[in-house]
C-alpha cells in the first residue's frame, strides 16, 4: 500500500508542446516519464512501476520457455562489430563511446560503441564457452538498456535514443532445433502480450540488416503506428508492408505471346510514367515497364516494375547485396546510354550490359505481356515489348508494394491494411553470425559443425507506450490489470476524517490480501481534482470513500473502463473488493 501524499506522481493539466500523439501526451501528463533531451527520458516512479511489471512478466514467460538470463556490457569494442556481418549498415545508427577528455581526440574509427543489440557480443561468448553438442541447445536473454542514434527521435518512447529491451539469442545444433527454438519463443511472446493486456499480432516481416531465413514482428494495431500491416482476417494472413505478398499474379499465369515487332517512337520531353499516359501517347501506367537503377556492393543493377506499381525497397534485400542504394544519373548514363526517363531493359539496347550485376523483374510485369518501355535513348520509347522475348531478365522476384484490395494468397479475399506499432521481433538467423565468429561445436561423430542461431527482441519501454496508445480515452489512460502501476485506487474524499482513513486502510488491506497493488489518495485536494487525476493515471479499479457516503453506510466502486458506479454497503465492502480484485486479475 502506498499513500499518494508520500509517493510522487507529478500530473499535468496540459500536454507538452512537442508531444504529437495521445500516448506521448499521456506518458508525460500522467507523470510516468520526463524528457531530458530528444529521445532521452527519465522514468518517474509511476512509470518505473509499469516497467518493472512488464519486465517481470517477460522474464517469467522466457524462463518458462527455457531461456536463461544473463547480463552483457552496453559498451562494445568496435572491433567485434567490424568482425561481424553488419558493421557497414548498422554503424549508421550506432553511438560511438570514445573518451571525452581533452587530451584524446577521437580517431576516424571508433574504439568502442554503444550496443543497439548484442549478437556481436553473445556469439563470441558462446563460441568460447560451448564446444560440444551435449551443451546445446541454449537460449540466453537479458533485459537491459539499448542505444540507437535516431536522427529524428519522436513520439516519446516509440522512437527513442535510449530504450529498454529484452534481447535473446538461441543456439542450436541444427536447423530443426533452431526452428523449435524459434516457435517456442514465438509462443512465449504471444503469452507475454496476452498477460500485458495488449493486442499484438504476429506478422511476417523482412529480416533487414539482421539477415536470416525468416522473421515475425509483433505489431500492436494503432493509427499512429510506424508500419503498415497487410492482413486478411478470414485466412489469418498478416505481414508488414516490407514483406507482404498478394495473389495478384496467378500461379498458373501463361506468358503472353509477342504482339508484334518492337517499334521505337519519339517521346520528346516525356520522362515520367504520368507523362506517357497523356495524349498523344496514351499508354496506361499498368502497360508500361518502369526501369529503376541501383548500385549493389559497388555494381549497378536494374529492377523492372509495372508503371503502376511502387517499389518496396526492403524486398531488394533478397538479392543478396550487402549494401544497395539508388544510382545517380552520372552512374546511369555510362551503363545504359540514356538519362532517367528513357531507360529500359530490352536486349541489345543497354550500352554496357556486362557492367550490370543483374536485371531483376517483379513477377507482376508478366501481367503486361506486351508493353512500352524506355529505349535507352533520350527522348525515345519502345512499344510491343514482350516480357519473355525482349527483356534481358536475370531473375524474377517479388519487389512491388502490395496494395489494399489485392487478393490474399491464401483465401483470394481482398487484403486490408492497418497501422501498427512494432513491439517485438523474432529472427531465425541461421549460421550467419556463427560463420563470422567461428561459433562451432563438435558433434557425436567428432565433426565440427556451426551453431544455428535465432535472435529475439521485445521493446519493453515501447510496449508501455503501446499499451497506452491502444488503451486510453479522452480522460486519460485505461490500464489493463497486469500492466497497471497500481491496480486499486482508494480515493479518500475527506482524509481529515479519522473514520474515512480507517475504512480506506481496511479496504486497501483487503485488496492487498486479494493480490492487488494499492494506492491510497489521501491528499487534501478537492474531489474534482482527485477524480481527474484518477482518470488520468488510469488505475483499473477505484474505491471512493467520502463523509456523505459513510453517513449513508456505503462506499463507491467504479471500474476505469466503465461508466457505472456501484454503491456498496460498508458491511459488504471488503468481500466485494476481494471479488473485484479476483475479477480484474482473471482468477
Amino acid at each position: 500500500m502506498k499513500l499518494w501524499s508520500q509517493f510522487f506522481i507529478p500530473t499535468l493539466k496540459e500536454s507538452p508542446a512537442d508531444a504529437e500523439i495521445a500516448s506521448h501526451k499521456l506518458l508525460v501528463r500522467a507523470g510516468l516519464v520526463r524528457k531530458l533531451s530528444g529521445g532521452l527520458y527519465t522514468y518517474m516512479p509511476l512509470g518505473l512501476r509499469v516497467i518493472h511489471k512488464l519486465t517481470q512478466m517477460c522474464r517469467e514467460e522466457l524462463d518458462a520457455a527455457g531461456a536463461i538470463e544473463l547480463w552483457m556490457p552496453h559498451v562494445h569494442p568496435a572491433e567485434l562489430w567490424q568482425q561481424g556481418p553488419r558493421w557497414a549498415a548498422a554503424r549508421e545508427i550506432m553511438f560511438r563511446a570514445d573518451s571525452a577528455g581533452e587530451g584524446k581526440r577521437a580517431s576516424r574509427e571508433p574504439e568502442f560503441v554503444l550496443g543497439p543489440t548484442h549478437e556481436e557480443v553473445i556469439t563470441p561468448l558462446v563460441k568460447a564457452e560451448i564446444t560440444s553438442y551435449r551443451d546445446l541447445p541454449k537460449n540466453f536473454y537479458q533485459i537491459a538498456t539499448k542505444f540507437r542514434n535516431e536522427i529524428r527521435p519522436r513520439y516519446g518512447l516509440m522512437r527513442a535514443r535510449e530504450f529498454i529491451m529484452m534481447d535473446a539469442y538461441s543456439f542450436d545444433a541444427n536447423d530443426d532445433g533452431a526452428i523449435r527454438s524459434y516457435h517456442a519463443m514465438k509462443t512465449a511472446y504471444e503469452s507475454f502480450f496476452r498477460r500485458v493486456g495488449v493486442q499484438a499480432i504476429a506478422v511476417e516481416a523482412d529480416t533487414g540488416v539482421m539477415g536470416g531465413s525468416y522473421s515475425h514482428e509483433f505489431m500492436v494495431p494503432a493509427e499512429v503506428g510506424d508500419d503498415d500491416v497487410i492482413y486478411n482476417e478470414a485466412s489469418g494472413y498478416a505481414a508488414n508492408r516490407e514483406k507482404a505478398t498478394s495473389g495478384l499474379v496467378p500461379a498458373d499465369l501463361a506468358d503472353a505471346a509477342p504482339a508484334g515487332a518492337v517499334e521505337e517512337f519519339a517521346t520528346p520531353g516525356v520522362v515520367t510514367i504520368a507523362a506517357l499516359e497523356q495524349a498523344p501517347y496514351s499508354v496506361p501506367a499498368d502497360r508500361q515497364f518502369k526501369t529503376l537503377v541501383f548500385i549493389g556492393d559497388g555494381k549497378p543493377f536494374l529492377v523492372i516494375l509495372r508503371g503502376s506499381d511502387e517499389l518496396e525497397e526492403a524486398k531488394l534485400g533478397s538479392l543478396g547485396f550487402g549494401l544497395h542504394r539508388p544510382a545517380t544519373p552520372d552512374e546511369i548514363v555510362p551503363v545504359l546510354g540514356a538519362k532517367p526517363g528513357s531507360l529500359g531493359a530490352v536486349k541489345g539496347t543497354i550500352k554496357e550490359p556486362a557492367a550490370l550485376a543483374g536485371v531483376f523483374a517483379d513477377h507482376a510485369v508478366r501481367l503486361i505481356g506486351n508493353g512500352t518501355t524506355g529505349a535507352n535513348k533520350d527522348g525515345f520509347h519502345l512499344r510491343n515489348v514482350n516480357v519473355t522475348r525482349d527483356l534481358a531478365v536475370t531473375k524474377f522476384g517479388d519487389f512491388r508494394r502490395v496494395r489494399p484490395g489485392e487478393p490474399d494468397v491464401k483465401s483470394g479475399q481482398p487484403l486490408q491494411v492497418r497501422r501498427g506499432i512494432e513491439v517485438g521481433h523474432i529472427f531465425k538467423l541461421g549460421t550467419k553470425y556463427a560463420e563470422k565468429f567461428g561459433a562451432a561445436y563438435t558433434d557425436g561423430q567428432k565433426q565440427s559443425q556451426l551453431m544455428v542461431m535465432g535472435c529475439y527482441g521485445i521493446g519493453i519501454s515501447r510496449t508501455m507506450q503501446a499499451v497506452i496508445e491502444q488503451s486510453h480515452d479522452a480522460d486519460g489512460i485505461v490500464w489493463p490489470w497486469n500492466s497497471a502501476p497500481f491496480q486499486v485506487l482508494v480515493c479518500v474524499l475527506d482524509p481529515q476524517v479519522p473514520e474515512a482513513m480507517e475504512v480506506a486502510k481496511k479496504l486497501a488491506a483487503a485488496a492487498e490480501r486479494a493480490g492487488a497493488d494499492v494506492l491510497v489518495d489521501d491528499r487534501a485536494e478537492r474531489p474534482g481534482v482527485k477524480f481527474k487525476d484518477a482518470d488520468l493515471i488510469g488505475i483499473p479499479l477505484r474505491l471512493t470513500i467520502g463523509g456523505k457516503g459513510l453517513k449513508e453506510g456505503i462506499i463507491e466502486l467504479k471500474w476505469r473502463n466503465q461508466k457505472d458506479v456501484a454503491k456498496v454497503p460498508l458491511a459488504e465492502a471488503e468481500a466485494r473488493v476481494a471479488v473485484a480484485v479476483a475479477e480484474g486479475s482473471g482468477r
